[in-house]
């Protein structure tokens, strides 16, 4: 077991060579690893590696701003809590300064309100310390997918549309048709996380986790109640769904295109 709080023996069997869709065929995707942890770095390095990337690596903030400049990495792996400037700053800087690269920050308050800010901030994902190096290496794939090259990621869009469905992020409300959605704010944030993740395989406990948290005594029957009056509301047919499918042994999906809208 590794001091991280990951068991190193099961990433050792990772498969190798997965590369994200939509990146560069002639090279593998660059991915910068920040934190002030070398021990940290040293064992991720050359997992992340074997997942089929290119890895670079910072021991804190200035160095990762410098190396962004230099390198331009496809993605960002950021530590929140470092010296000299903190994961947070840096992504305030980047996104200043219209700097949209896909940032992952990992954390170490695993409440609702501090992923909720992370996301606020700019940030593509977040990962709350300790974990799995494979559930890393399949965050930087899953945001390196729905990255859309030269475009701001959903993250950062008050709006976010899929056809007549609107959720305004801000104002914390949806419409389909121009028609105010009865949603409780539980079930609102449910279809945020859902639409900010398009396509993506999101299991029932990963939505336990971040739309509840771990200090509440529900267990994983609570997401499906929010998803059934999700669709009750939607007027979706889980057996041909238009937004929500369900993924058997796996969790929720969601299938409809999304765009965002400033």
């Amino acid at each position: 077991m590794s001091p991280y709080g990951y068991n190193e023996q099961r990433t050792r069997h990772a498969t190798p060579g997965v590369i994200a869709r939509g990146a560069h065929v002639s090279r593998r995707p660059r991915i910068l690893l920040v934190d002030d942890e070398p021990d940290l770095l040293a064992e991720l390095k050359p997992l992340v590696e074997r997942a089929g990337f290119q890895v670079l690596t910072a021991g804190d903030g200035e160095e990762a701003l410098q190396r962004i400049a230099a390198e331009r990495p496809d993605l960002v792996v950021l530590d929140v809590l470092m010296p000299r400037l903190d994961g947070r700053e840096v992504l305030r800087r980047l996104r200043q300064a219209g700097d949209w690269t896909p940032v992952i920050l990992l954390t170490q308050v695993g409440t609702p309100i501090e992923r909720a800010f992370s996301l606020q901030e700019g940030a593509d994902d977040y990962l709350n310390k300790p974990f799995e190096p494979m559930e890393l290496v399949a965050r930087i794939q899953a945001v390196l997918r729905r990255a859309r090259q030269g475009e701001l990621p959903l993250t950062a869009h008050r709006r976010l549309v899929c056809g007549d469905l609107v959720l305004d992020r801000q104002a914390r409300r949806a419409q389909r048709g121009g028609k105010e959605l009865p949603l409780t704010p539980r079930a609102l944030a449910l279809l945020e996380f859902l639409m900010l993740h398009p396509g993506e395989v999101l299991s029932r406990e990963r939505l336990l986790d971040e739309l509840w948290g771990w200090a509440y005594p529900v267990g994983t029957r609570a997401v499906d109640i929010r998803v059934a009056e999700l669709r009750k509301v939607l007027g979706d047919d889980p057996d041909a769904p238009r937004y929500i499918e369900t993924v058997t042994g796996q969790g929720y999906r969601f299938i409809g295109e999304v765009k965002g809208e400033v």
